[in-house]
Order: structure tokens, then C-alpha cells, then sequence
């Protein structure tokens, strides 16, 4: 079974094909959350409205503690699925039901 089975990244796909009057960023951003990357390169990208799907190398909870309420305060979402933590702004659901 892949690691994106269940992962809705059509839902992303409608987001990102929706027209938009702002010149933000509609994008997915795959990476790695391992601690090399500075936490405000991740605030950055979800401000701009971008989607990140990180491959997480490490504790989650110390790896995120540094944006994860960044996100939270802003409106954003994150969900731990299977090693992967995904993050989108706050006009992005993520549709996290199916996983039931």
C-alpha cells in the first residue's frame, strides 16, 4: 500500500484550479521535516498558500513545535498521516474522513 493511499490530493487539486483575486501561492510543496530546514521557511510557504506534504525524519512533536502553532494561530491545518505531516492554509480543508 502507498503512503499516499487515502490521501485526498484531488481536494487540493479543486483548490488549486479554483481562480483567485490574491496573488498567492497555490501549490504543493513536498519535503522533508528532519530540522535542517528553518521553521519560518515553512510558515512562509503556508502563508502564501501553499500546501506542504513532509516526510517526517524524527520526533514530530519536537521537529513541529517551532511552526506548528504559527500555523494553528494563523487559521492553518496540519495532520499527521501515516511518516507524513501535511499542512495547508487556511482556505485548504484537509479531508481527513476517510481515514476512519
Amino acid at each position: 500500500m502507498s503512503d499516499f493511499d487515502g490521501l485526498d490530493l484531488q481536494a487540493v487539486e479543486d483548490q488549486m484550479d479554483d481562480e483567485s483575486d490574491d496573488n498567492r501561492s497555490h501549490r504543493v510543496v513536498l519535503g522533508v521535516l528532519d530540522g535542517t530546514t528553518q521553521p519560518s521557511e515553512w510558515v512562509e510557504v503556508v502563508a502564501d498558500g501553499g500546501v506542504l506534504v513532509l516526510n517526517i525524519a524524527g520526533d514530530l512533536n519536537q521537529l513541529a513545535s517551532e511552526f506548528a502553532s504559527d500555523i494553528n494561530d494563523a487559521g492553518g491545518n496540519l495532520v499527521h498521516f501515516r511518516d507524513f505531516l501535511i499542512v495547508s492554509p487556511p482556505d485548504v480543508e484537509i479531508d481527513a474522513e476517510r481515514l476512519d
